[in-house]
C-alpha cells in the first residue's frame, strides 16, 4: 500500500508540473531588445577591396540589453542605399554561430555583396548595413543603420562554368578542340598545371567550339578579349579567380619522389603533358630498420612564384586522406589522392609503398588534371 501511495504522489507531482507549464502557455522566453548601436566600421567608411590572402573587414555592434533579453543571436544585414531592410539583399550570421557581437567578412564576400547591390566590377558604390537580433521566433532590426562605400574587385558578374587554355603558346596549340581544360576548384575559381612556350601567345576560353568568350591576363588581373605570353618556357601552375579578377602564375621547376627514411629525393618526375608528371622504370629499395622495412614516401615540388621571377620555394604533395598502412591491390582510389602542403616535413602526410615494390622497377605518376581528384599511381 505504501508503494502505491508513493507512485500516486509522483504522478500527481508530474501532473501539477505539466499544468503549471500550460498555465504559462508553454512558451519559451522570447523577451528581446533591438541592437541599439553599431560600432565598427564608422558610418560612411570607404573600403577598397583587395585580392591578397586574408583581406577582410571587421563589423561590430553592441550586445542587446542582456538583463532584458538574455542570450540572443545576431545576423548582419546588407541592403541597397535606399532599402529599408524589409527584404535585405544579403544576410549572414555573426561569428561563433551568431552568438558574438561581431563578424569578419572577407573582401571576396564583400565583393560578392557589392555585386548583388548592382555595383559593377572595379566600380565604387555605397550600400547600408545593420544588425538583426533574434530569440526563438522573434527577430528585431537594429535601431541604427550605417553606410559603407566599396570599390569592387575586377571580377566578373557572369562567371564561366568551364575554362580552357589555348593558343599557339599552349600545349594544344591554336587548335581550339585541343585546348587544355582547367580544374574548377570552387565557384568561379580555376587551376591548371600546363606547359607554356615563351613569347608565343595563349589565352583562356569558356568553351572549345563555336565562338566562346576569350580571356587573358595582364598585371595580375583577368581581362576579356586578348592574349598573354610568358618569358620562360616551362610548366606553370596557373590560378584564375573570376570572382575577384585575380590570377597567379608559378613556374614549376621540379617534382621529385621524396623517400622519408632517407630524407631525400630519389628521382624526379618529368612533365609528360596534360597535367601528368611521370618517372618510368624507377627502383626504390626500402630501408632496413630494426623493426622492419621502411617504405614511407611523398613528393616534393619546387616552384618560382610571380611567373618565375621569385626565388624557388619548396612545397609537398602529401596525403589528402591520412594513412599509416600499406595499400593492397584492393585499396580504394582515395588512398592515392594528394593535396598540396606548404609546410614541408620528413614524416608527415606520407604514404607507404606496397611490399611488391621493394627493389622492383616501377612507374611513378602524378595526375594534376581537371575532372578528377588530384592523385598518383605506382605501377609495374
Amino acid at each position: 500500500m505504501k508503494k502505491i501511495v508513493i507512485k500516486l504522489t509522483i504522478i500527481a507531482s508530474l501532473f501539477l508540473a505539466l499544468v503549471a507549464c500550460e498555465d504559462d502557455g508553454g512558451d519559451l522566453d522570447t523577451r528581446l531588445t533591438a541592437v541599439s548601436a553599431l560600432t565598427e566600421p564608422m558610418d560612411g567608411k570607404e573600403i577598397v577591396l583587395e585580392t591578397s590572402v586574408g583581406a577582410s573587414s571587421y563589423f561590430e555592434w553592441e550586445y542587446c540589453d542582456v538583463e532584458e533579453t538574455g542570450t540572443a543571436v545576431y545576423q548582419i544585414a546588407f541592403d541597397e542605399a535606399d532599402g529599408d531592410f524589409s527584404d535585405p539583399v544579403y544576410l549572414t550570421s555573426a561569428d561563433n554561430n551568431g552568438l558574438y557581437n561581431n563578424v569578419i567578412i572577407t573582401h571576396k564576400q564583400l565583393n560578392k555583396i557589392a555585386g548583388m547591390m548592382g555595383i559593377g566590377s572595379s566600380e565604387t558604390g555605397s550600400f547600408k548595413w545593420t544588425v538583426f537580433s533574434s530569440k526563438g521566433l522573434k527577430t528585431l532590426k537594429g535601431d541604427e543603420e550605417r553606410t559603407i562605400t566599396v570599390t569592387r574587385l575586377a571580377g566578373f558578374a557572369d562567371l564561366p562554368i568551364d575554362v580552357y587554355v589555348t593558343g599557339e603558346g599552349s600545349e594544344g596549340g591554336d587548335d581550339l578542340s585541343q585546348a587544355h581544360q582547367m580544374k574548377a576548384v570552387a565557384g568561379g575559381e580555376f587551376e591548371t598545371y600546363t606547359r607554356l612556350t615563351a613569347g608565343e601567345p595563349f589565352y583562356f576560353t569558356d568553351g572549345t567550339s563555336g565562338t566562346p568568350r576569350v580571356f587573358y591576363t595582364d598585371g595580375g588581373l583577368i581581362k576579356e578579349g586578348g592574349t598573354s605570353t610568358v618569358e620562360t618556357t616551362g610548366v606553370y601552375r596557373i590560378t584564375l579567380d573570376f570572382n575577384t579578377g585575380a590570377c597567379t602564375y608559378a613556374l614549376v621547376t621540379r617534382i621529385g619522389f621524396y623517400f622519408s627514411p632517407e630524407g631525400q629525393i630519389l628521382f624526379d618526375l618529368p612533365y609528360v603533358g596534360n597535367g601528368i608528371f611521370r618517372a618510368e622504370d624507377q627502383t626504390v629499395t626500402f630501408k632496413q630498420e630494426s623493426w622492419g622495412r621502411d617504405e614511407r614516401y611523398k613528393f616534393r615540388m619546387f616552384v618560382k612564384e610571380n611567373g618565375g621571377a621569385d626565388p624557388e620555394t619548396e612545397l609537398e604533395w602529401g596525403t589528402l586522406n591520412g594513412t599509416d598502412s600499406r595499400p593492397t591491390a584492393t585499396s580504394p582510389e582515395s588512398y592515392y589522392y594528394i593535396k598540396l602542403i606548404s609546410n614541408v616535413t620528413q614524416w608527415d602526410d606520407k604514404w607507404k609503398l606496397m611490399g611488391d615494390f621493394d627493389d622492383v622497377p616501377a612507374d611513378y605518376t602524378i595526375y594534376l588534371q581537371a575532372g578528377q581528384p588530384y592523385t598518383h599511381s605506382i605501377t609495374k
